[in-house]
């Protein structure tokens, strides 16, 4: 089991660090595309939901992914954003398709963002959600599986409803 060190958590800390991504809180709508390795592009119905829990503490993140002929669910996901006053460091747990993973993220200097990536095995991803200059959550991920070049795994657009 892993977890924090046994010390008191500085709570303002905390919720002041998790304000900096209330730029996410809402309910989003749009399209994603997605590049299946050898395959047509997927373009999807998508949505993202995210809203604060815990009074400010956590950030969670609803992602659905909607075939636009049958509105059929194919891609969703959830995390959970969370910030570590003792190392300064934000933390997403995500789950999709009966998978997790935990990872780091990074604020963009300057704009409204965020960075992450995780590598397993030969698989190394990276992602960046920012939000563009006309008010849309963008996000762009990428990966590179072994020797191949690295090439786009998703693309997602949506508005705020």
């Amino acid at each position: 089991m892993t977890g924090q060190t046994p010390r008191t958590p500085d709570l303002r800390a905390q919720r002041e660090a998790m304000q900096k991504l209330a730029f996410l809180v809402g309910k989003w709508s749009g399209e994603a595309q997605v590049f299946p390795a050898g395959e047509a592009t997927l373009t999807l119905d998508w949505s993202e939901d995210a809203q604060y829990k815990l009074d400010g503490l956590l950030l969670e993140i609803e992602a659905k992914g909607l075939n636009k002929t049958d509105n059929k669910i194919i891609r969703q996901a959830l995390g959970l954003v969370s910030y570590d006053d003792f190392t300064s460091t934000y933390r997403a747990r995500t789950f999709n398709d009966g998978r997790y993973l935990e990872t780091d993220l990074t604020l963009l200097s300057g704009e409204n963002g965020f960075k992450w990536g995780f590598e397993v095995g030969d698989i190394k991803t990276s992602s960046v959600l920012r939000i563009n200059d006309k008010g849309e959550w963008t996000e762009v991920h990428q990966i590179t599986v072994g020797s191949q070049p690295t090439r786009k795994l998703m693309v997602v657009k949506v508005s705020r409803k």
